[in-house]
This record gives structure tokens, sequence and C-alpha cells, in this order.
């Protein structure tokens, strides 16, 4: 077995109340056996009933985090997500080219789930330009297709409409469907469709799931797993960590660092 740890960088939003962005991010990177790095794309306030404040991290100051880390660390895999307005967005793009980044799953975070825009309108045809050809994956949930190519259809649709805006790879979350089960579809080119289903849970605990989902499967491409079967093994580990939201994360994150091969 190797020593080698795998390294993960998380580019995204700070939430203080822990629940999402980087703070969930860096925990679940870590529970899976990877070792986090982190490039803070805004500050923000926020706690059980919703985002309060956003500040967004100045040019200069997110171009030095990237800079420090990726001149320095060999990373094998990134997690974005929040990306806050334009400027983030084309610092990141330029980082991608000149370190010739790999292994990159983009969550494509536009709302909160309290309803706080995440990222400018604007900026949102810019990172469809840019991102979308860049990445390895991106996750949207139903209401972010949606809202990205303006229509709720089949999968097939959608994913095709996704893979005309430049995406390589999508995964269809399906979380905020109505069905007994919650089914993501994982769509990769020409059109090949897998489904992975876990049973639905009814809970209110669903605060950064999806910061969870896109960093667990970060962190096993990392690890050298394909992309299929890292969302098949990321979409387990969230279905467990939802089976104990009513824990408190840290609680629940420091029993699965103890016992990580037990989940992997």
């Amino acid at each position: 077995m190797s020593n080698y740890t795998p390294t993960v960088l998380t580019i995204a939003g700070s939430d203080n109340y822990g629940g999402a962005g980087i703070e969930i991010d860096t925990k679940t990177i870590h529970a899976l056996g990877g070792y986090a790095f982190s490039a803070t794309t805004a500050l923000t306030a926020q706690n059980s009933t919703g985002v309060k404040a956003l500040l967004a991290t100045p040019k200069w100051m997110f171009d030095k985090l990237l800079e420090s880390i990726l001149s320095d660390i060999r990373v094998d895999a990134i997690k974005i997500g929040m990306l806050a307005n334009s400027d983030i967005i084309s610092s990141v793009v330029e980082a991608i080219d000149r370190y010739k980044l790999k292994n990159i799953v983009l969550d494509t975070v536009l709302v909160s789930s309290s309803g706080r825009e995440l990222l400018e309108p604007l900026a949102i045809k810019l990172m469809v330009d840019e991102l979308f050809p860049r990445v390895s994956l991106i996750t949207p949930n139903l209401l972010e297709v949606e809202r990205l190519v303006d229509r709720q259809d089949s999968i097939k649709v959608m994913a095709e409409a996704l893979f005309e805006l430049g995406a390589e790879a999508v995964l269809i979350k399906g979380g905020h469907s109505l069905e007994m089960e919650a089914t993501d579809y994982l769509v990769q080119k020409p059109l090949e469709i897998k489904s992975f289903s876990t049973p639905r849970i009814s809970t209110t605990h669903t605060h950064g799931t999806g910061c969870l989902l896109s960093s667990a499967i970060a962190t096993y491409l990392a690890r050298g797993e394909s992309l299929s079967n890292s969302v098949r093994l990321s979409k387990t580990f969230l279905y467990k960590a939802i089976c104990k939201s009513s824990n408190l994360n840290f609680r629940y994150y420091r029993d699965l660092v103890n016992r990580k091969e037990s989940i992997i």
C-alpha cells in the first residue's frame, strides 16, 4: 500500500457556520484520506437560517492564494465551488492554463439554499464559456440545470444542452426531485448515462451536500479512481453523511477519520 497522500485544492467560499464551502470540503477531503489545500473566493456570514452577508476576496489576494499553493505543491485534483464574480473566474481560468491542472470538479453554485445569489448574474456566462470546457465534470442540481439551459427535460436532452455549452461530463443531481429515491445521473460523451440512487431521507440537514459530494468526487479522482467510480463512491459517502446528519458535523467527521477504511 502506498504511503502517498493525494492532494486536493478546494476553491470555494468560506462558510463560518461550518456546513458548506471550504469548511465542509476540507473535512470531506481529509476524511477520505486526502490532504486539503484551499483558496477562498469569498467570506460569508451565515447560520442555519441562511446567508446574511457576502464579501468576495479581492482579485489580487485571490491570485496570491492560488499562486502560493500551485507554485509550491503538486495538486492531484481540484474542487471548485462558489466563485462570486468574474474576477475570481478569470483568475481560476488563468491558473488552470498556467499550471495545466487536471481532475477538476466544478460545482455550479449559483444560489444558496436560502435563495441568496452566490454568483453575479453577468459572471454566469463567463463561467460557462471559460470553465466548462476546462473542467473534468460539472455537478449541477436540477434547479441549476434549468437556469443554465433554460429548460427541464429528460436527462438526455439536458445533458446534450450542457455538452453544447462546452461541458465534458455532467452529473445531474436529483436531490430536488420528488421521487422516492435520490438519483443522480452521470453523463459522459458521447452520451453514456449512468444512474446512482440512494433512498431519500426525510431531513432538513441538507446544507452543504453539494459541496460535500463534489469535494468527495475530486478526492477519489486524486486517489486514481475513474470518474464513474468516483461518483459512485462519493454518492455512498454522501448518503452515509446525511444518515448521520442529526449529529454535529465535527463528531461525525472525527469518527470517519478514525475509521476511514470502513467507508471507502
